[in-house]
């Protein structure tokens, strides 16, 4: 029978191990060599001062707001006819409205939570989208308390949801 030489090159010669090793060598320098470039463009004196511009130029469309979230169910957990649009409606106009005269956004909803027996609860919901100067926050704040605790008793509800975040905001 025929002897057949296989011919192999040097990484042949080399085990499973060393290949491994070898390829996580490679490709850890190759990282290197392509995130080089960009850490001197990072430590380059230039770069502070261009970022400060690009900051200073984000901030002059912008100013420090607050957007406050609040989630509304139509339930009624003693047992009561759901809040209808109608209710909901003269709500806002009622309670909503006067606090927060420069606007607000309503959004119908959908929402589930577990309730105190564990069991799955989903209704038909609101969420009111409220925004105002960061500069605001502490008077807003009792603003917004009254108006969850004026839905709480009106509707025989367990809480309204609150939801806040900062945002910047250009009228």
């Amino acid at each position: 029978m025929p002897r057949i030489h296989r011919f192999t090159s040097p990484q042949d010669r080399t085990g499973p191990k060393k290949r491994t090793a070898l390829t996580t060598a490679g490709v850890a320098l190759a990282v290197l060599a392509v995130g080089t470039p960009v850490a001197y463009a990072t430590l380059d004196d230039e770069a502070p001062a261009a970022s400060r511009s690009t900051a200073s130029a984000l901030a002059a469309h912008g100013k420090a707001y607050i957007e406050t979230r609040l989630l509304f169910g139509t339930e009624r957990p003693d047992g009561g006819a759901d809040v209808t649009d109608r209710q909901f409606m003269a709500f806002i106009d009622e309670e909503v409205t006067p606090r927060f005269p420069n606007g607000l956004t309503i959004q119908d909803g959908r929402g589930q939570w577990r309730d105190s027996n564990g069991v799955i609860e989903r209704e038909r919901s609101y969420e009111l989208t409220l925004l105002y100067p960061a500069s605001e926050a502490r008077v807003r704040d009792v603003r917004i308390e009254r108006i969850r605790d004026a839905y709480e008793k009106a509707y025989a509800q367990d809480s309204v949801a609150r939801l806040e975040e900062r945002t910047t905001a250009d009228f």
